[in-house]
């Protein structure tokens, strides 16, 4: 039996906040393919090696990815946990606005009573 803890409403913020920016983005997808260095994912941006990393800290705040020391650089990989949990959250979203849909479709499709079609 699986037990799936439930997310905070800060912890959602934190995730959908960093997933909101386009560089930010590029990374996780970069560190799906194969885990790099913060230097390696620098090398790929037209901004310093600070702004990397500040990008890369509100990836490891959000859990998005995990950076870790081996000698001298910092590598860093995704966290597939969370992307997996974000990924849900966004399939019930879904989910809950389909059967919204279906049910505005179910209301414009019942029939007019004659009272109110006498109306117009």
């Amino acid at each position: 039996m699986v037990v799936e803890i439930q997310w905070t409403d800060d912890q959602v913020d934190r995730i959908f906040q960093a997933l909101a920016d386009t560089t930010r983005r590029d990374i996780v997808t970069r560190v799906l393919r194969e885990e790099q260095s913060v230097s390696a994912l620098a090398a790929h941006y037209a901004m310093s090696f600070a702004a990397v990393q500040k990008h890369v800290a509100v990836l490891e705040r959000a859990a998005l990815v995990v950076k870790q020391r081996r000698g001298r650089e910092q590598v860093v990989h995704a966290n597939m946990s969370t992307l997996r949990r974000a990924a849900r959250l966004l399939d019930d979203y879904e989910q809950l606005w389909r059967r919204r849909v279906l049910s505005i479709e179910d209301l414009l499709a019942e029939e007019v009573p004659p009272e109110v079609r006498g109306a117009e």
